[in-house]
């Protein structure tokens, strides 16, 4: 089990950047394939691993054709 599972949709998405934009381009493009990678942040219910469920503000990657990658618990909203 990682960090947390999450449980349901991710809400509210917002863009925090784009393209040259986004510092670890570089190492996204390298890492997972060239692709038009954004950095975006949203809301969901996660499963922390010792079982508890905590609602939170996630960050992570995404580009067109590669998907969600990444994705980082950045501060719990409870």
């Amino acid at each position: 089990m990682s960090e947390f599972d999450l449980i349901g949709t991710i809400t509210d998405v917002e863009l925090i950047t784009r393209g040259t934009g986004i510092r670890d381009l570089s190492r996204l493009n390298r890492q997972y394939g060239k692709g038009n990678w954004r950095k975006l942040k949203g809301y969901a219910l996660i499963r922390l691993s010792n079982g508890r469920e905590r609602r939170a503000e996630l960050h992570w990657y995404e580009a067109h054709g590669i998907g969600k990658r990444e994705i980082k618990r950045k501060r719990y909203l409870e």
